[in-house]
């Protein structure tokens, strides 16, 4: 948990320091860069860091992923300018990639299999807790330290982590050795830098007519089309193209993009407007923001549970999308003179769209790919908002920018007519910080104020077409019956905030699929399913014959005293059914061991057959149908498990914990 908050905190800790940096290190026109290179760094770390710890352990891409992040996060703190501060903000977005990909895949390793569902809700509520409180810690540090604090902090907790994950997290490695897709990611890499830095330079550092940005959009292009063209070969493709056949995934992609988009283009440049025009500190405009945040915490939740309750789900990109764009045309109304309260509501408003939007589309994709594409649609997914808000920060500060400079002349142009004598080049130098700003006499600094409300105005009315957009696609999507896996995951906020994962462990979501099967069912699933099998075996009997098939297969023997002893209970109670196994010629003795005759082997396997036909129908209702290995492993790694754990700590099972071993 501490790893995935250093990750998803200082995605948003800068915005509130964001100003005050540029006043310090100058370079305002890469302003956006500052939260852009972090986006676009560990979107990409995140599918190589997921890979390697399939190869080399998971522990160990943990510990190398938060020694790059303290690092980073160190050398941020020590940037003397603007230049430096933006690549070791790569480097940190490398680390911070790893930690929160290695962070979930250790949970899957390490947590038994009963409890980690509350393990995973705990790290992914920490996802809504950064976006909350990363504002706020930035406005504190910057007011009452230095800015350079809001990097600083990170090193103490992630050397904590270090330690704490050498000492506490077990190794564990991957049996099998992934491929990974190397050409696809350096390609989808290059395509959206060279497109965010032709968006970024154009009309600022070069004319949008210059052979440079003509060559990085054409360049950009270039490589995203060689990308996709190396997917459809990649073994192993880092994002399918068969994914955009499905309607419903092209359509979530798309406002996915949009969502993050306008999200975190928001989240930067609003603090910098409640700085500079309504002369806020950096720890207020961190607080001012929260209305925002409130706004799309309570239309995430309440879009989830609603879903999870109807199973409709359409409306709300809809929905969401119109209310975003009213409220990013309500941000662009907001002046000097507009009340705290007013502003307030219209970041609410905007939250409230944003919120809509953003659960729901996770649910959407989840519940219309099927189990083989679910983790790689699902990561697609984010990774198309986490792309969507490098795109959002590049163009929104592209704008600010370009908008800036005139705006700013002529400001700087009217406090000196207002001001007779005073030095044009000291308004302009004192206009670069908000503390500058403020230390104007009020008659001098209003035309500076001015200049920023107005360019920052613009910002937000140019992000109106992009909502609409967002809106136009969401019409097309489709509504499709909800699977029920997709109507339990409706509420949790996790995957919402998260950034993009590995293109995800298949057996793994087969698991879990199945334990959660398996956890809704009970003695009497089982009696129903035995007495419409073949089998000649009353429920009794054929408890105990799987009691053998199970602990041959995983211990590799099994005898009266191992199935007692895991099952906590004396031999002498389950010694009679035993007896009359073997009796009626299903099971025979050596010695203290018990196996198969041919004709139990024969009542093993049609009963095997049975549950295997009834999980299959349940799986493919949730997820889509998986292989018959696929299940067939996935019930092995279940079995496994809890037997192991059993054996282990001697834990008392439940009747319906008994009964997940019996199906098995």
């Amino acid at each position: 948990m501490l790893g995935v908050l250093l990750a998803a905190l200082d995605q948003t800790i800068v915005g509130t320091a964001l100003p005050t940096i540029v006043a310090d290190l100058g370079g305002g026109a890469h302003m956006s860069w500052v939260v852009t290179a972090y986006l676009l760094a560990e979107t990409v770390a995140t599918v190589l860091v997921g890979k390697f710890g399939d190869l080399f352990g998971r522990k160990v891409i943990f510990q190398i992923s938060a020694i790059v992040f303290i690092t980073g996060s160190f050398l941020c703190g020590l940037a003397s300018n603007m230049t430096l501060l933006i690549v070791w903000r790569g480097l940190q977005g490398i680390g911070a990639g790893g930690l929160m990909v290695t962070s979930m895949a250790l949970i899957a390793d390490v947590i038994p299999l009963r409890d980690r569902g509350k393990y995973q809700g705990a790290i992914g509520a920490v996802f809504g807790v950064s976006t909350v409180i990363g504002p706020l810690l930035g406005g504190l540090f910057t007011d009452h330290l230095t800015w350079r604090w809001a990097f600083y902090v990170n090193v103490p907790i992630a050397i904590l982590v270090v330690v704490a994950a050498a000492r506490t997290i077990p190794s564990v490695r991957s049996a099998s050795r992934p491929v990974i897709d190397y050409a696809g990611i350096a390609l989808v890499a290059a395509g959206a830098s060279a497109l965010i830095l032709a968006t970024s330079w154009g009309g600022n550092e070069y004319a949008w007519d210059s052979g440079v940005i003509i060559g990085l959009f054409a360049g950009g292009l270039i490589a995203l089309g060689l990308f996709c063209w190396v997917e459809t070969r990649a073994a192993e493709p880092m994002l399918p193209m068969r994914l955009f056949r499905n309607p419903v995934f092209t359509v979530c992609s798309v406002l996915s993009f949009v969502v993050g988009f306008a999200m975190l283009g928001a989240m930067t440049f609003l603090p910098t407007y409640l700085q500079y025009v309504d002369g806020e500190s950096a720890t207020m405009s961190g607080i001012r923001t929260l209305p925002m945040v409130v706004g799309l915490l309570i239309a995430s939740i309440f879009s989830g549970n609603v879903v999870s309750k109807t199973g409709r789900y359409r409306i709300f990109p809809i929905v969401g999308c119109l209310v975003m764009g009213v409220g990013l045309f309500l941000l662009s109304l907001m002046g000097p003179e507009t009340s705290t309260w007013l502003e307030s509501l219209y970041m609410f408003v905007l939250g409230v769209g944003i919120g809509l939007c953003m659960q729901v589309l996770t649910i959407a994709v989840q519940n219309t790919v099927e189990y083989a594409d679910l983790g790689t649609a699902t990561s697609g997914v984010t990774f198309f908002r986490t792309l969507g808000s490098s795109f959002g920060t590049a163009v929104f500060g592209t704008i600010y920018a370009n908008s800036l400079r005139p705006n700013l002349a002529e400001g700087v142009a009217e406090a000196t007519l207002v001001a007779g004598a005073a030095d044009p080049a000291a308004l302009a130098r004192a206009a670069q910080s908000p503390e500058g700003l403020r230390s104007l006499p009020p008659e001098q600094a209003a035309p500076l104020i001015q200049a920023y409300a107005d360019t920052l105005q613009t910002v937000f009315l140019w992000t109106v077409p992009v909502a609409a957009v967002g809106f136009v696609v969401a019409l097309f999507l489709k509504q499709v019956t909800l699977r029920d896996t997709a109507r339990e995951a409706a509420p949790d906020m996790g995957e919402g905030f998260a950034s993009p994962t590995t293109s995800g462990d298949k057996a793994k979501l087969l698991e879990l699929s199945v334990a959660r099967i398996l956890r809704r069912s009970d003695f009497d699933t089982a009696r129903r399913i035995v007495d419409a099998s073949d089998t000649r075996l009353d429920i009794a009997g054929a408890w105990a014959v799987m009691q053998v098939e199970l602990y041959s297969r995983i211990v590799g023997h099994a005898s009266l005293g191992l199935i007692s002893a895991s099952r906590r209970v004396p031999p002498e109670v389950l010694l009679p059914v035993f007896d009359r196994m073997v009796d009626e010629g299903f099971l025979e003795r050596a010695g203290s061991l018990l196996s198969h005759t041919p004709a139990g082997a024969r009542e093993a396997q049609v009963i095997t057959r049975a549950w295997g036909d009834w999980l299959t129908a349940q799986v493919e209702q949730e997820r889509g149908r998986p292989s018959g290995p696929e299940l067939r492993a996935a019930t092995d790694a279940i079995a496994k498990r809890l037997v192991a754990e059993d054996l282990a700590h001697g834990m008392p099972r439940t009747g319906r914990e008994t009964a997940e071993v019996g199906a098995r």
